[in-house]
């Protein structure tokens, strides 16, 4: 089993700050990153966990859930992370999240 803790620290930041931005702020572009995020990790989850399955597309939940639906994404994707690359691209991916949602 791979150590996925700094994965999972680095979301748990990123679903902070969102939830502690202002609404402008997630109409603007945090929520769209947020869920643009939690789509990718979903799909990534399910690939892992069903291959040769097609990916169901996450739904919008809205900008006031973009943070509790990273969280849950992460928290799947985490479960089946088999090495140490893929918990560190999912890493950079979190970053970079963050970094365009400017929060």
């Amino acid at each position: 089993m791979v150590d996925t803790t700094r994965l999972t620290r680095a979301v748990d930041h990123f679903a902070d700050r969102l939830r502690a931005a202002p609404q402008s702020r997630l109409q603007r572009s945090a929520a769209a990153e947020a869920l643009a995020l939690a789509r990718e990790f979903a799909r990534r989850a399910q690939i892992l966990e069903a291959p040769g399955s097609e990916p169901r597309e996450m739904p919008d939940a809205g900008m006031f859930a973009a943070a509790d639906q990273v969280i849950v994404a992460v928290h799947d994707l985490a479960l089946v992370l088999t090495d140490e690359g893929e918990v560190e691209e999912a890493v950079r991916l979190v970053e970079e999240a963050q970094k365009r949602a400017g929060v």
